[in-house]
């Protein structure tokens, strides 16, 4: 984000919602800065959504600050209304003017003058629709449906970008392209963006900052890699991605598991501990004669497990055993086609710094 001041253009400070007798919105504080794609991440009915909404002046907080470059947009004593916050808006719904075309909806609310004629052949350009300025919405496919709508969030050069799940809606063979093509245009606009989603694949691809929300408020926030590599529960954890769960207890600061022993500083003994560890962090050995690989400081000890069963997924094979404890069942991933057949006897071994204990 070079060439960006990093002072914030959207800033939140311990927003609250109140409805249904609950805080649907919980003391959210957020910072944007130009040129930053944060996330707002969490399953539905979080209140993500509500976030946005307030963010946008379409809902009104009962506690809380907002600003937007700077100014106060909406406190105890002020609630300027959404059409002078001067944000673009993305939905779900492109909500495009049929009847309007595509230069026509590009340019919506703007003079209609040679200066918003070239914003307008700009955006054209920049969204790869060169050619299309007469074209009707309904001669439009989704993705390049959803192209135009972007470009007329664009169009009266927002600083701000608020975006509410707005590839939902697009095929799954289309989305990527389109998240990507959107991505680039918003960094070339040096736009600071709040994304609104409930998948964690859009959030990681197109974030620089996650937050991640559960009941109404935010329990984690972090760079991607740092979220998912540093995951500050067992919940946080799941979201991202499938994961190998161990139980034990603590005694002594240590977890005994069928792979060893695990540290668990700072907790009491007698502690319920889970030991999480994603799939892909599991490596397979094939048994010797009742003899796996020797133990390692980064691996810790093997563990003997029977197949249950092995499926190729397309990209990778899901394996799952049933360790020699008779309780505990483990899945790996395992690169391209790997489908040993129920009742193989194998070794797995888990990396030590992939896993995590959360009491």
């Amino acid at each position: 984000m070079l060439g960006y001041s990093m002072t914030p253009r959207l800033q939140t400070e311990g927003l609250v919602r109140h409805l249904g007798g609950r805080n649907v919105v919980d003391g959210i504080s957020l910072s944007v800065p130009a040129g930053q794609v944060t996330c707002l991440l969490g399953p539905s009915g979080c209140g993500k959504s509500t976030t946005l909404r307030i963010i946008a002046g379409v809902d009104r907080q009962d506690a809380g600050t907002v600003r937007l470059n700077g100014e106060i947009v909406a406190d105890a004593r002020t609630h300027v209304p959404p059409e002078a916050r001067g944000v673009g808006l993305m939905f779900q719904d492109f909500a495009l003017f049929p009847h309007l075309s595509v230069a026509r909806n590009i340019g919506f609310g703007l003079p209609r003058d040679a200066v918003s004629a070239a914003r307008i052949a700009e955006l054209l350009t920049r969204i790869d629709l060169v050619g299309y300025d007469d074209k009707h919405p309904h001669e439009l496919s989704g993705g390049e449906q959803q192209r135009v709508a972007l470009a007329r969030a664009l169009a009266p050069r927002p600083k701000i970008m608020l975006m509410d799940e707005p590839f939902s809606g697009l095929d799954n063979r289309l989305r990527d392209e389109i998240r990507d093509a959107t991505l680039s245009v918003l960094k070339e606009e040096g736009t600071a963006v709040l994304l609104v989603t409930h998948e964690p694949d859009e959030a990681m691809r197109m974030a620089d900052e996650i937050a991640l929300m559960r009941d109404g408020r935010i329990v984690q926030q972090a760079a991607p890699y740092n979220i998912y590599n540093a995951p500050i529960d067992r919940e946080a954890a799941a979201f991202f991605s499938d994961i190998n769960v161990l139980s034990g207890e603590v005694y002594g600061a240590l977890t005994d598991t069928p792979f060893g022993q695990f540290l668990a500083p700072g907790l009491p003994d007698g502690t319920a501990v889970d030991i999480v560890f994603r799939p892909q962090h599991v490596r397979i050995d094939f048994d010797r004669a009742g003899k796996g690989p020797s133990p390692t400081p980064a691996e810790g000890a093997p563990a003997r497990g029977t197949v249950l069963r092995a499926r190729f997924m397309g990209k990778e094979s899901l394996v799952e055993f049933l360790m020699d404890d008779a309780t505990s069942r483990v899945t790996a991933t395992v690169p391209a086609v790997f489908l040993p057949k129920p009742g193989t006897v194998m070794w797995l071994s888990i990396r030590r710094d992939r896993c995590f204990v959360f009491p």
